[in-house]
């Protein structure tokens, strides 16, 4: 099924020609304190500039993850927080080591070295060898298509959608199950950045190890070894590599603000990010965006209607590891009922506007939020989306039925192409766009956080089914066996 989408857009000539309606005038005030507080005193860029410099990647499981769990716990407290906690949660870590991949003609001896990364949650241990079947797209009709091909054989599969217009996409991991499904051996993901760069990530639905070996190459080497394959017919790869895994502690870092009912709005991003650089945008932006909102919220000694907690989770990379594991201590201590509302900044630059995750009821509030927001800053767009998407740290709280909010944004293309790649360092920031994401999203925090009514509520399980259906995510939930409902 198709996502259901719907776009409203306020342009700002309406909203200047008819003024703000009395339920917009409310915020107008706050937001322009929320403003000129972010303009003056941001603290986002420069904290962010720091730790990249001083602690390098922060990935979930290594001494630099610890370092970055540290950072965020000590910002927190120096804004004011007195309720700062870490919450610690198990997590098996997996840690690249070496790795090659060399390719020859099936009649040849001579393998030419192709440049590679694993892709997280490999085996530890991989020795393969096995012919190439190119599947294209690898979406399950490109499996379905060679399936006699593959078993046995070396899967190749694009990570974007190449040559095909108005199909979904699946996540790296989604095509790495489907490869593991129809019996390939190992598997080879071409990026879809132009060049050399080489992307990272986990091949792992479920974020443990999976049972072949799954790599990346450049986007220029795929070409190079599709040309191959098409000038002289069958190739041969020999994967070799070695990772490590093991046990070890993780902890989230939650800052709570106090409000005047037990109800509770969350913000949170991942502070995780991989190795090959040091995640300045994945998810730099996001996570020290929302320590910048909690940093003006304290400035502004705002008192909420209801409680905010700023959330900074680990492990989102290797499989949403630790907002899993939040939600799981909601849901045994039965809080996940307290939760008004989620809202996630991952990679979130320069918003234009809100995402509304699915939530028709929410497009008028959003609406009058934004008519507010522009009438602080007329560059803000107010551009309502109303779709619901996968893979970040909103996704365990959906699936319980938790309303969710997003910010729309945009990232150049020079930037887009370093995700989860060694380009992702802090030359890539943009000072005055992350500002505007702290100054947008402290906004819309604030109202969801003091609104007197909001129209959705934490939906049923029978509900919650038919809503991701809705939204056309069954497929992938179900490849990513995060489907609990009968197929």
């Amino acid at each position: 099924m198709k996502k259901i989408v719907r776009i409203f857009l306020v342009s700002s000539c309406i909203v200047s020609l008819l003024g703000l309606s009395p339920g917009e005038k409310k915020w107008e005030k706050s937001f322009a304190r929320i403003d000129n507080e972010v303009r003056k005193n941001s603290k986002a860029y420069v904290t962010l500039e720091n730790a990249t410099k001083t602690i390098g990647h922060r990935l979930t499981g290594s001494a630099n993850g610890e370092k970055a769990e540290e950072y965020a716990f000590k910002l927190l407290k120096s804004y004011g927080f007195t309720d700062v906690k870490y919450q610690p949660f198990e997590v098996e870590a997996w840690m690249r080591d070496t790795v090659t991949l060399s390719i020859a003609p099936g009649s040849s001896d001579n393998f030419r070295d192709v440049p590679v990364v694993s892709l997280a949650h490999s085996p530890v241990e991989a020795n393969l060898q096995g012919e190439i079947v190119d599947v294209g797209n690898g979406l399950e009709e490109d499996f379905e298509a060679v399936k006699d091909k593959v078993k046995g054989k070396v899967a190749l599969a694009n990570i974007n959608l190449v040559g095909v217009t108005g199909k979904k996409n699946l996540h790296r991991s989604e095509k790495t199950a489907l490869a593991i499904k129809y019996g390939a051996t190992g598997v080879i993901m071409v990026n879809g950045a132009p060049g050399k760069i080489l992307l990272t990530g986990t091949a792992s639905v479920t974020g443990a190890i999976i049972s072949i070996p799954a790599v990346c190459i450049s986007s220029e080497s795929g070409f190079e070894v599709r040309k191959w394959l098409k000038e002289e017919g069958p190739l041969e790869a020999h994967i070799e590599m070695h990772n490590t895994s093991k046990q070890i502690k993780a902890r989230n870092v939650i800052a709570t603000l106090k409000g005047k009912s037990d109800e509770r709005v969350i913000i949170g991003g991942h502070l995780d990010s991989w190795d090959l650089a040091t995640g300045a945008i994945d998810n730099g932006i996001g996570s020290f965006a929302v320590m910048d909102i909690a940093r003006t919220f304290k400035a502004l000694k705002v008192k909420p209607e209801r409680t905010i907690q700023f959330v900074l989770f680990m492990g989102e990379e290797q499989g949403l590891l630790g907002s899993k594991h939040f939600v799981s201590e909601l849901k045994k201590s039965g809080d996940i009922n307290k939760v008004t509302y989620m809202m996630n900044l991952d990679m979130t630059n320069d918003p234009k506007g809100v995402n509304a995750f699915g939530r028709d009821e929410m497009s008028e509030f959003f609406a009058n939020v934004g008519n507010a927001i522009h009438s602080v800053d007329t560059n803000f767009k107010n551009e309502i989306i109303n779709r619901a998407g996968l893979h970040s740290d909103h996704q365990p709280f959906m699936l319980e039925g938790v309303p969710i909010a997003g910010l729309s944004g945009h990232l150049d293309p020079n930037v887009l192409q370093c995700y989860h790649a060694d380009c992702d360092d802090f030359s890539l920031v943009n000072k005055e766009q992350l500002e505007t994401t702290v100054r947008i999203g402290a906004m819309y925090l604030f109202a969801l956080s003091n609104a007197d009514q909001i129209a959705v509520k934490k939906l049923s399980d029978q509900k919650t089914r038919d809503f991701l259906i809705s939204q056309g995510l069954k497929e992938e939930l179900v490849i990513g066996q995060e489907w609990r409902w009968e197929h």
